[in-house]
């Protein structure tokens, strides 16, 4: 669990998920903030927007989040920034796979966080991308 060196990457695993409806509908979908909470438990129990700002209460403890802008490229990146432990920076992506959708998910160990706690964090956004599967396409 030591630090990695300064300028050093860190390590990373990229999850996605097949889903059965056009990249338009998924992007439209993860573009608006307020439907994270119906589908990401690994990000948090309650997210709400209060002047602005959104505000959650993630598993790690309550969190500022900031999210990409509507763009034509499918990212729906944010960030989650916990008060005094830094931030955590979540590339997500929605690319065209046939008629239907890929959704991708890179997600980063961060420094000091054990093999086994990055495993049960990998575990959990998997579970949450099949729920964003089943959301998308019970719509």
């Amino acid at each position: 669990m030591n630090a990695p060196a300064a300028g050093a990457p860190l390590p990373a695993q990229t999850l996605s998920v097949g889903i059965a409806c056009a990249p338009a509908t998924a992007y439209a979908y993860l573009a608006q903030p307020e439907n994270f909470a119906q589908w990401a438990s690994g990000l948090a129990d309650t997210l709400e927007c209060v002047d602005g700002q959104w505000h959650a209460q993630t598993p790690a403890g309550p969190a500022r989040l900031h999210f990409s802008a509507p763009n034509d490229w499918g990212v729906a990146d944010h960030t989650i920034e916990f008060s005094g432990d830094g931030r955590v920076y979540v590339p997500l992506r929605v690319v065209a796979n046939a008629s239907g959708s890929e959704v991708c998910l890179t997600l980063f160990k961060q420094p000091l966080m054990s093999d086994a706690d990055f495993a049960r964090d990998i575990g959990w956004v998997q579970r949450d991308l099949q729920t964003l599967k089943t959301v998308l396409e019970a719509h």
